[in-house]
């Protein structure tokens, strides 16, 4: 078990490197084969109507005028260790990890992703229960009933689910439960503060989202239990004299969950990376909201941090995934 986490880290390490290899040349190497020069890249970084001078200055204290190779090992060492930007006078040391300076607030781009993480981070959490346990619940029911009348409305209100999107959704939930019944709140309050103003502020970002997974959970629960509950084990299971609450439980669901775990796995690091349309829906400051900020003012390290955020958070996840499918079958650890 051990040898295989340690080969699983060594792999997600590796991931990540090739990840921040890619994002370098996408945001670094592209604009420049595409045409812009070191000049034009620096001067982002001052604002309007720099002098040659002050171009010139910034270019090489960023290392623009330096080898591609070379400005790629500055950025990895970033990353991992920090950097020290010399300014003339004085000298700043942005602490690992190390995105840079905003283009627009000249602040840096950690601080404030940390800032906003335990907003997508609840947001994430919060849904991620909700979609999970309602998910998994509506598709073992419709699989031991199936085409009944509760089957036909669980798949029903998964297909909607999965049609509707976010943003009607979600306007939908803030038009009648915050402005025509005002029941929650709509200002995020941290859970440090207030746990129960907290919950009341992001159910319906919750339920809204969690309607859209949901859905996709209660259809892979659905046709895993259909396939396994006609397996030769669960038969077998059932001539033993167990009963059927821990034949559906014990044999059925575990065996059909092991799709989900992949898709839950997936699905709670993406949206640890930013959920944009969510968080944009309900005025949550969150990594999505940050995300669409960088995007709108051509902010490149913003769109940089939450770009190497996401990768990390996905990346993680999936390391996650591995460990509980090792725990869970012996056999994936001979792989």
């Amino acid at each position: 078990m051990i040898s295989y986490i340690l080969r699983r880290t060594f792999a997600a390490v590796i991931l990540l490197l090739v990840v921040s290899a890619v994002t370098f040349a996408i945001f670094f190497l592209l604009p420049r084969l595409a045409g812009q020069t070191a000049d034009q890249l620096a001067q982002q970084y001052i604002g309007k109507s720099p002098s040659k001078a002050d171009i010139a200055a910034v270019k090489h204290n960023l290392g623009l005028d330096q080898p591609v190779y070379i400005q790629y090992w500055h950025f990895i060492k970033g990353i991992v260790s920090g950097a020290t930007y010399d300014l003339g006078p004085t000298t700043v040391l942005c602490a690992a990890p190390c995105f840079g300076y905003s283009f627009k607030t000249h602040q840096a781009v950690w601080p404030e992703l940390v800032d906003r993480l335990p907003v997508t981070f609840s947001l994430a959490v919060g849904a991620a229960v909700l979609w999970l346990v309602s998910g998994v619940i509506a598709g073992v029911i419709s699989a031991l009933k199936p085409r009944s009348f509760l089957d036909r409305t669980f798949m029903g209100v998964a297909l909607a689910g999965v049609s509707l999107p976010m943003f009607f959704t979600g306007n939908l939930a803030i038009l009648l439960f915050v402005d025509t019944w005002p029941i929650f709140g709509d200002t995020y309050v941290p859970f440090t503060e207030n746990p129960s103003q907290w919950a009341n502020t992001l159910f319906p970002a919750w339920c809204s989202l969690a309607l859209l997974y949901s859905a996709i959970y209660a259809r892979l629960t659905r046709s895993g239990m259909l396939e396994t509950m006609n397996e030769d084990f669960i038969r077998t299971a059932r001539a033993k004299g167990l009963r059927e609450q821990r034949v559906v439980f014990r044999h059925g669901l575990r065996a059909a969950l092991t799709p989900i775990i992949t898709v839950f796995g997936m699905d709670i690091g993406l949206l640890l990376g930013g959920a944009v349309i969510t968080e944009y829906v309900f005025s949550l400051h969150g990594i999505g909201e940050y995300a669409v900020q960088g995007i709108t003012d051509n902010d490149l390290p913003k769109i940089l941090g939450v770009t190497m955020l996401a990768a990390f958070f996905v990346v993680i996840a999936n390391l996650l995934v591995d460990v509980v499918y090792a725990a869970a079958d012996p056999r994936v650890r001979l792989s």
